[in-house]
């Protein structure tokens, strides 16, 4: 028997989710102890392009699709928000590299555990979508949620020990810049679970 061949759509969302989990574990793993920053930077890049090109396919088969398996608009703001997320990981990945900084902290490497909890549970959202299981996405969009709480919390936190013990304003510029990127990467995150709830409601 001929299997079903998945819906270009759902596909290359399940591509983007994946490589977004590829590129929040690599992050995760080695900002806790960077050896080779410009690697780093260009490692990520090589992800967030690999995200670049499923939102070019995506928007090429919305061109010439007529029969979508969810709303068009809906498909399209799914795949911006997950493109979102990759673009705030490579950023912040980026910051490194362009402020010089040799090494992360704990706080970054909070937010980056945050981050990578976070792909993992919209990784597992939008293989439910593929499948059309709506009402078990609620799961990990709370999670997700969750998660973004965390990371405002964090940012109160280590913004406040920055401007207790940092005296140097350069190194307080460069610091609080990529403690607020990655608190809106984690925004981001929150974003898609808003986008899913949307799916869910509209097709439920």
């Amino acid at each position: 028997m001929k299997l079903k061949k998945k819906d270009i759509f759902f596909q290359t969302l399940e591509n983007m989710a994946d490589t977004i989990v590829q590129a929040a574990d690599y992050f995760a793993q080695h900002v806790v102890n960077l050896q080779d920053v410009l690697l780093f930077a260009n490692e990520m890049k090589k992800f967030e392009s690999q995200c670049d090109e499923y939102t070019h396919t995506i928007i090429t088969e919305l061109n010439k699709t007529f029969i979508t398996p969810i709303e068009r608009d809906d498909i399209m703001d799914l795949t911006t928000t997950l493109d979102d997320v990759m673009d705030g990981l490579e950023a912040c990945a980026s910051r490194f590299d362009m402020y010089h900084l040799p090494n992360s902290d704990e706080y970054i490497v909070q937010f980056a555990e945050i981050l990578r909890q976070s792909a993992y549970e919209m990784q597992k959202a939008i293989h439910l979508l593929s499948q059309k299981k709506l009402l078990a996405i609620r799961e990990y969009t709370i999670r997700l949620n969750d998660l973004e709480n965390q990371g405002d919390e964090l940012l109160r936190i280590c913004i406040k020990e920055l401007f207790a013990k940092v005296k140097d304003p350069i190194e307080l510029i460069k610091h609080k810049e990529i403690y607020e990127r990655l608190e809106t990467t984690t925004d981001a995150c929150e974003d898609v679970a808003n986008m899913l709830e949307s799916i869910i409601m509209s097709n439920s």
